[in-house]
């Protein structure tokens, strides 16, 4: 292994003394992520680049000495996805954060991988456009959306990141710079490699530039919140509200424990009546938009017919400022359980369907692994995030592992969102398919011959990762 005082130097070499943080300069905060289960980790080294030729550059040294390199956008992931390898470089793209172009004749903005979602949004807006990827956290870089595949509230109506990612710029483990896609929806030229890269949690590459795309904004809209006296009866109704042709752009479900915490942070009262809180169980919170204020208040009263009929004890249309002050509750929910004392967030994904028999079941498990689990989820696309309380590791593991395998048997997946990284490694390493895994560590040797991209992510190296039987598995 090089030694840290020549890896800096040479370094430096490439970015300059004011883009190389090493030693005690490397706070805390730079060796983590969100994550509650994440351990901050000390790099050799955090270099921040401010262009492509530095970041190929900054690869190309690693790959010749051997160097693990982890990407690092805003942070804001919770799977322990940008966490250093010890001894390691961080390439942080805070300094590469400019939006390159809003090209309007083809709806779509060219970023570089440090821009966050805000600046975007506020760039966006006055030219009546919108990227519709809304995974909560305002502050999220692009760069990071696109490792993880970021989802959020509005993938009933819009998709996910890589439905909205047309193409890459990018540095391969050897240093070398590729491009994949343009600015074009559709092609059958050979693999899709803006693709596989999307989700991959920089273990195949480094992004430094991003295609996406954009839509028409609509200024109009409004939320709508039901609460029901079951969980069933919220998740009985998503089929009948996804299939009215409403287009709702955000559908949520929230349990009773979830929503008491996260107004009671935001000390928002919702103006529900006390009988009707005692009775309720889940909410179910819809929100719509159209172009115009008339069709919304068409489309209300169209799915206050529907909810009425699913069973919803009313139905409320929350005005404005209480609106956003809810939307904005739920997107801190992470936040509010992590200050309750959650142990460990998850965001398990079945077919929507099936949340209701998955809840079943996860309620069933919490009881017999002596656990307490609460949540809420995008209930149109079957996303599911579950805050667990149990403070001992071992017990927390197993419940979690069943967890896991239970979502998987009805056709689900272990993470919805958020990504494998370190957190769910295990997990997956001992329920997915060994055929699978050794496809994804094939596709990784060919991006990043020597494995020094983000190594310890996914399928890294794990005392126990030959450990997955057919028993296993779901």
């Amino acid at each position: 292994m090089i030694p840290t005082d020549e890896l800096v130097t040479r370094l430096v070499s490439i970015v300059g003394d004011g883009a190389v943080l090493h030693g005690g300069a490397v706070s805390e905060d730079l060796q983590h992520d969100e994550g509650l289960i994440s351990v901050p980790t000390m790099p050799a080294a955090v270099v921040m680049p401010h262009s492509t030729h530095q970041v190929a550059a900054i690869v190309s040294l690693a790959n010749e000495v051997g160097v693990p390199i982890t990407a690092r956008g805003s942070a804001t992931g919770l799977s322990g996805g940008c966490v250093p390898v010890p001894g390691g470089i961080v390439v942080s793209f805070s300094r590469m954060n400019r939006l390159i172009e809003i090209d309007e004749a083809n709806h779509v903005a060219v970023v570089q991988p440090g821009l966050t979602l805000r600046d975007l949004e506020v760039a966006l807006r006055p030219k009546g456009l919108v990227y519709p990827v809304y995974p909560g956290e305002m502050s999220a870089s692009l760069g990071g959306n696109v490792n993880t595949n970021a989802g959020g509230m509005r993938a009933v109506r819009y998709g996910v990141t890589r439905h909205h990612v047309l193409g890459l710029e990018m540095v391969l483990g050897t240093g070398r710079v590729i491009r994949s896609g343009g600015k074009y929806v559709k092609s059958s030229t050979g693999y899709d490699l803006t693709q596989i890269v999307v989700g991959s949690e920089g273990t195949l590459a480094l992004v430094t530039e991003v295609i996406v795309k954009l839509h028409p904004l609509l200024r109009h809209s409004a939320t709508v919140l039901a609460p029901f006296g079951s969980l069933d009866g919220v998740t009985g109704a998503i089929p009948t509200i996804v299939g009215s042709a409403l287009a709702p752009t955000i559908l949520e479900y929230i349990d009773m424990l979830t929503m008491a915490s996260i107004t009671a942070s935001e000390g928002l009262d919702l103006g529900i009546p006390e009988e009707i809180r005692r009775q309720a169980a889940a909410y179910l919170v819809v929100v719509l938009e159209q172009r115009t204020a008339a069709r919304v208040d068409e489309d209300v009263e169209a799915l206050a017919l529907l909810l009425g009929d699913a069973g919803a004890h009313d139905v409320f249309v929350l005005p404005g400022l209480a609106a956003a002050s809810l939307i904005r509750a739920r997107e801190r929910a992470f936040f509010v359980a992590k200050a309750s004392g959650a142990n460990e967030i998850v965001d398990v994904v079945v077919p929507r369907a099936r949340i209701a028999e998955y809840l079943d079941l996860v309620s069933k498990l919490a009881a017999e692994h002596g656990c307490f689990s609460v949540g809420c989820g995008h209930a149109g696309d079957g996303n599911i995030h579950l805050s667990v309380f149990q403070p001992d590791e071992e017990i927390r593991d197993r419940f979690l592992l069943e967890l896991f395998r239970a979502a998987m048997a009805l056709g689900g997946a272990i993470s919805g969102e958020h990504g494998i990284g370190t957190a769910k490694q295990s997990a997956f390493l001992r329920l997915e398919d060994p055929g699978r895994i050794e496809l994804m560590r094939a596709i990784k040797a060919a991006f990043d011959p020597r494995g020094i991209l983000n190594p310890d992510k996914v399928f890294g190296v794990l005392a126990d990762h030959g450990r997955h039987t057919e028993e296993d598995r779901p």
